[in-house]
């Protein structure tokens, strides 16, 4: 199984610059209130996979998500192929999801974004 992550960040200053022209990615406020860019609080965590999932299992996983136990996760989405040849696209935000049928691709993805990501639980509870 491959790991596949991106993190892409928009900058207020020049090009690959923080806000205020600088590289540290943060800066304070003029009430030296410290602030923090998206990137520095969320991670992700994305797997292709080859696993075929049905939409029960995807269903009780999404459902999972919300127990805390593997982070506080904001938002979780993938497509992944089903048993019965077709594919199974989801999408998450905290207690609320959807699952549907999708256009097939050449293999599963799943990403989930969110803030102190336990990636070991959620390895465990991907498993097809």
């Amino acid at each position: 199984m491959s790991t596949t992550m991106m993190r892409t960040r928009s900058t207020g200053g020049g090009e690959g610059l923080g806000e205020h022209g600088d590289d540290k990615g943060h800066h304070d406020d003029e009430h030296g209130h410290h602030h923090h860019h998206a990137d520095e609080v969320f991670s992700s965590w994305g797997r292709e996979t080859p696993a075929v999932y049905t939409a029960e299992k995807l269903e009780g996983i999404l459902t999972a998500l919300d127990s805390g136990e593997y982070g506080a996760i904001l938002r979780a989405k993938g497509m992944v192929p089903a048993a019965d040849g077709t594919w199974i696209y989801f999408d998450y935000v905290p207690e609320e999801h959807d699952i549907r049928s999708g256009r097939p691709e050449v293999t599963g993805k799943l990403c989930v974004i969110g803030a102190e990501l336990k990636e070991d639980k959620l390895e465990e509870l991907f498993q097809a």
